[in-house]
C-alpha cells in the first residue's frame, strides 16, 4: 500500500520502519520539549499523511522510551482517522517519578501503526447472542490473577 504524506516544516522525516517486518513506522518529532515528572506536551512531526479510506493511524508509544526514561502518550493509542489531513502532533508525558526528560528535534517519539477499519452499522437488539468463548458479560479480572495457576 502507498500512503502519501505531506512535510510540514524542513526538518520532517517520512515515517519510516526501524528494522524490516516492523508492524509500526517511527514517527520522528521536529520541536524540542521539557517533560519533568508527570508532565505532558503536544510534539509535532511535521507531517501530514493522507490514510486510506477504509484504514486508520493508530499512534503507539515506543517501548525503549517507555522502558528506559517512563515516556508514553497521554492518548495511547491516538487515533488518526482517514478524512484527517493536518500534522500529525503527539501527546507525549513523562511517568517517571524523578527524572526530567528533553524531546530533541530528530527524535523518534512514536510509532504509526495502519489498521483496516471496519464499516458497521449498529442496530438495537433485546439481547446479544452468546460469545463464542462463553465469557458473556465477565470483565476486568475475569479471567484470573497472571500465574495463580
Amino acid at each position: 500500500m502507498k500512503v502519501s504524506f505531506r512535510r510540514l516544516s524542513g526538518r520532517a522525516v517520512a515515517p519510516t520502519k526501524a528494522h524490516e517486518g516492523d508492524a509500526g513506522y517511527d514517527l520522528v518529532g521536529v520541536e524540542s520539549a521539557t517533560l519533568a515528572p508527570g508532565e505532558r506536551a503536544p510534539v509535532g512531526t511535521g507531517v501530514a499523511v493522507a490514510i486510506p479510506d477504509g484504514y486508520a493511524g493508530l499512534v503507539l508509544p515506543r517501548s525503549g522510551l517507555a522502558v528506559r526514561h517512563g515516556i508514553s502518550l497521554v492518548n495511547a493509542p491516538g487515533l488518526i482517522d482517514s478524512g484527517y489531513r493536518g500534522e500529525i502532533r503527539v501527546p507525549l508525558i513523562n511517568h517517571d517519578r524523578h527524572e526530567t526528560f528533553e524531546v530533541e528535534p530528530g527524535m523518534r517519539i512514536a510509532q504509526l501503526l495502519l489498521v483496516r477499519a471496519a464499516d458497521a452499522s449498529f442496530f438495537a437488539v433485546e439481547s446479544l447472542e452468546e460469545s463464542a468463548d462463553g465469557r458473556g458479560e465477565e470483565g476486568f479480572g475475569s479471567s484470573g490473577i497472571s500465574g495463580s495457576g
